[in-house]
């Protein structure tokens, strides 16, 4: 869930996770069965394309509008978006039961480790988005979703990153969480995207694996918030030292990871690895890419390009790219592995190889995270859909 992904065109891995926390004084109350989630990132840099008028709200729950990033400690509203929040306003009049997030960071954003790093400088980047966003835009929004990548190490080397921002991150967590709870009214969202993909091995060209519980207290954070938008992807990206799925479903025997990393780097293995750090299932919200990665692989040949060793990496667009460009030329050969429960292309004369998601995996995805009573699904991000909204109807169908 961020701009990750248009580093991949420059080798870079983008691993997308959103990291944040809640709990304190008014954790939300989940006696009650809490009603699912069908989310969407909404690109505020798409919206030239993809106006906010065509997201599709009688299915969409809840929209996450991304990036305000961070500037001199306090949140700052990105470029040209006044328009998108009266077109979000304009959405919710006619949707009432239709909830929109700020999401804050992003891939590439720094800022956050000095202004969670003691409780002034928490007190007043909290207070600045709370004053931008839910006075000077009053009725856009009903809640905040922290995408800090990432605390402790793993983000970018030009992001500065301390040993304390994993304490740091809860307590940033709970300051949201008090503030919001200040506000007073109808309980206001507090969200994080954590990341799931790139624990793999340091064979790779980017070094030793990462691992999300370094740079969060997982069980912590959840408790402060009310869900974790659990970022399901990225697990094949510029960190990898083969061509690989972006979101496999499961272990492939194939794959040449090394364990414990290849044990967590699908999608169920995510879910458990969060669980098993103290993250409750109906405190996750499942994601699912609307994107593609794709590999130039150095051998011809073998397992149409699947698990070969690779030398640049390219961006192959998103579904709806993919479907009207790659899957309708003969060039690209389709597959599908049953243990990964995905799909990937491989042309062959160019040796390159491009993972994907199409309808099928996706709705295997959301029907997965339905039976195991997680609480909902979200996309990165709903401008890559088809113009069908085929994706966004596999992933919403078993909710």
């Amino acid at each position: 869930m961020s701009s990750l992904r248009a580093l991949t065109t420059l080798g870079l891995a983008a691993l997308a996770v959103v990291g944040t926390a809640t709990a304190s004084p008014a954790a939300p109350d989940h006696h009650a069965a809490p009603p699912h989630v069908v989310g969407a990132y909404f690109a505020g840099w798409e919206s030239g394309s993809y106006p906010v008028a065509k997201i599709p709200a009688d299915t969409v729950t809840n929209v996450f509008y991304a990036f305000s990033t961070i500037a001199n400690g306090v949140c700052a509203v990105p470029n040209g978006a006044a328009g998108d929040f009266a077109a979000l306003k304009q959405l919710k009049a006619g949707h009432p039961n239709l909830k929109v997030s700020i999401s804050v960071g992003g891939w590439g954003a720094g800022g956050f480790s000095d202004a969670a790093l003691t409780d002034a400088s928490r007190k007043k980047f909290v207070s600045s988005c709370l004053t931008t966003f839910f006075q000077t835009y009053q009725g856009v929004f009903d809640g905040v979703d922290i995408d800090w990548e990432f605390p402790v190490s793993g983000g970018p080397a030009e992001i500065t990153a301390r040993l304390q921002d994993k304490a740091n991150a809860t307590l940033l967590a709970k300051e949201f969480r008090r503030q919001l709870d200040q506000l007073g009214g109808s309980h206001k969202l507090l969200t994080a995207a954590l990341p799931a993909g790139r624990l793999q091995t340091g064979a790779g060209k980017y070094g030793d694996p990462y691992d999300p519980a370094a740079s969060f207290d997982l069980g912590g954070i959840a408790r402060v918030l009310d869900w974790v938008n659990l970022m399901t992807y990225d697990m094949g990206t510029g960190f990898s030292p083969v061509s690989t799925f972006n979101a496999p479903m499961a272990q492939v025997p194939s794959d040449p990871l090394g364990q414990p990393m290849k044990r967590w780097n699908n999608v169920t293995g995510a879910v458990q690895y969060y669980e098993q750090h103290g993250v409750p299932a109906d405190r996750i919200v499942l994601g699912v890419p609307f994107y593609g990665r794709g590999f130039h692989v150095t051998q011809a040949g073998p397992n149409h390009g699947l698990f070969q060793p690779w030398d640049t990496s390219f961006d192959p667009g998103s579904w709806g790219d993919i479907k009207a460009n790659l899957l309708t030329d003969p060039a690209w050969e389709q597959h599908w592995d049953a243990n990964a429960q995905a799909p990937w292309l491989y042309n062959a004369a160019q040796q390159k190889f491009v993972s994907f998601e199409n309808p099928r995996s996706i709705g295997i995805r959301s029907d997965y995270a339905r039976r195991a009573g997680l609480r909902g699904a979200f996309m990165w991000e709903i401008a890559e859909d088809d113009a069908q909204s085929s994706m966004l109807t596999a992933m919403a169908k078993p909710w």
